[in-house]
This record gives C-alpha cells, sequence and structure tokens, in this order.
C-alpha cells in the first residue's frame, strides 16, 4: 500500500494509528498537497486537514514543512535510484537493460502520486537540503549507469560517468515530456523509441576486449 493510500484508509480524524502508519499518512497527505500547489502555496494547516488529523500531531512527526518536504524527497528519490539499479541488474543483454532503464524513469512519472515533481519540477531548488536531495537521486542513477558502461567498455570512470550522465539525464528530460504531452505516444511505443535512439549511440562503444570492427 502506498502512502497515500494509506492516507485515504485512514482519513477519519481521531483514529489512532501506530507511528510509523501515522508517518505514513501524514506523508501522503503532504505529498497530495505538495504535488497539487507546490511547496511554497502549501501550509501545514493544508496537510493536517487533507491527513484528517489535528495539528498537534502533524507537528510530533515533524517540526515544519521542510522536514517533512525532505522526507518525502528523500523516500522518492531513494524509489527511483533503486528502480533504475534494479532495472540495470535485471538482464546481462545490454540493449535490454538500456530499455528497462528508460522504462524505469517513464515509470517514475507516471505514477499516479505525482512525486516525480518534487524532484524534478521543485519550486524549492534555492533551498540546499533541497538542492543536495535532487543532485543525488541524478549521481547516484548516473553512478548505476557508469558502473555497467566502465565495466563493459574499458572506457575511464570520467568517460563513463559521462555517457551514463547523457543517458540519465535523456531519460528523465524525454519522460517528463512525453508525460506532460498527455501521452500521445503509447508508453511502450515512447521507451522503444527511446531505447532505439539510446542503444544506437552507446553500442558504437565496443565490449571491452572486442574488436570493434
Amino acid at each position: 500500500m502506498t502512502a497515500i493510500e494509506q492516507t485515504e484508509a485512514a482519513r477519519p480524524r481521531g483514529t489512532r494509528l501506530p507511528r510509523r502508519a501515522r508517518r505514513n499518512q501524514l506523508l501522503g497527505a503532504a505529498q497530495e498537497v505538495f504535488v497539487a500547489q507546490g511547496y511554497h502555496s502549501a501550509a501545514m494547516d493544508d496537510i493536517a486537514e487533507r491527513a484528517g488529523v489535528s495539528k498537534p500531531v502533524l507537528y510530533q512527526h515533524f517540526p515544519g514543512k521542510l522536514d517533512l518536504y525532505l522526507a518525502l524527497l528523500d523516500q522518492h528519490c531513494e524509489s527511483l535510484i533503486q528502480s533504475v539499479r534494479n532495472a540495470l541488474a535485471s538482464t546481462t543483454d545490454n540493449k535490454q537493460r538500456v530499455r528497462a532503464t528508460m522504462d524505469a524513469y517513464f515509470a517514475y512519472v507516471e505514477d499516479d502520486g505525482g512525486a516525480f515533481r518534487l524532484v524534478f519540477e521543485s519550486d524549492l531548488t534555492n533551498e540546499p537540503a533541497v538542492r543536495e536531495r535532487v543532485d543525488k537521486v541524478t549521481n547516484e542513477c548516473a553512478e548505476a549507469i557508469c558502473d555497467v558502461i566502465a565495466e563493459d567498455t574499458g572506457l575511464s570512470r570520467a568517460e563513463s560517468m559521462l555517457l551514463a550522465s547523457g543517458l540519465g539525464g535523456l531519460a528523465q528530460v524525454v519522460a517528463r515530456s512525453w508525460l506532460h504531452s498527455d501521452r500521445s505516444v503509447p508508453r511502450d511505443q515512447a521507451v522503444q523509441l527511446l531505447t532505439s535512439l539510446a542503444w544506437r549511440g552507446i553500442a558504437g562503444f565496443p565490449l571491452h576486449g572486442m574488436d570493434p570492427h
């Protein structure tokens, strides 16, 4: 059950929940409010009302709005990082690895909760703690891709990281563009198009130890 589903299940005011369940419920409510309103327009009153709790209950778990926002970022940044790692580990076929990785980004932006907006479209990126987390998800996804490229091609770490950053950036930007275009191209087809584009590029670097010709 997602945090938002837990919010819906626990909406009635006054219901006593175990601390972890209450925290997840509050995170789900906060996600709904932050995604809909943005950080600056959201108020703790709105989040408490959405969760069906009093403000003191909310403050028992999160001392302030920024603490709540950062907790959400930690959760959703880690979710994408893990999805990319899982995609890379799902097969040893490199073309299928590219596809699985691209699909991980599309799945992330297509999630009904809209969490990707907090990570990639935040109105609070001038806040150092937010910027640190956004940079972390970008860098750790690139690092995971870099590990595969470096191992398979024999390129230097720096060279592999450049290529990995390009692939990760391509996936993220195109997936968001696809979503904002109202998914006018079916997801499988969009992923396949992007995979073909990325594969034509990365396949030009021969496997380590193999004759490029």
